[in-house]
């Protein structure tokens, strides 16, 4: 009788954590991050960053670089650099066209023109309130 309870006990309980969990779920698929759709369509992820350390030394060049421009937003402080093999790829969205290739030039000092990929996308305000 004492291991019939117990049993019943460890299947409630596992039944109320899948039922929350998939209420979380849900709610985490409603807000997901502004380019969550996007990195899943495209072949270069953040996930690819090439672990040699010429590769992180670049992403970290870039990336200081990046952060050190006080003019850009703090979405454009935030995008994705990839490097993989000496190859960089920019992803994410920043505020103007401006900063999209403030960001590329900043890439193309470190490692050069044609070894920069371009993914940054523009994203526009929304109701004309700015918060970044």
């Amino acid at each position: 009788m004492k291991n019939r309870i117990l049993i019943a006990c460890a299947l409630t309980v596992a039944v109320v954590f899948t039922v929350q969990g998939a209420a979380f779920a849900t709610d985490d698929a409603r807000s997901n991050a502004d380019n969550t759709r996007v990195n899943k369509d495209i072949e270069t992820t953040a996930e690819q960053q090439g672990e040699k350390a010429p590769d992180r030394k670049i992403t970290q060049q870039i990336r200081r670089a990046v952060v050190k421009d006080k003019s850009l937003s703090t979405y454009a402080h935030n995008v994705k650099i990839i490097t993989k093999n000496g190859m960089v790829t920019l992803k994410g969205p920043v505020r103007s066209e401006k900063e999209k290739q403030s960001i590329e030039k900043a890439a193309a000092q470190v490692v050069g023109k044609g070894k920069v990929t371009n993914d940054l996308t523009v994203k526009q305000e929304s109701g004309g309130k700015s918060g970044y």
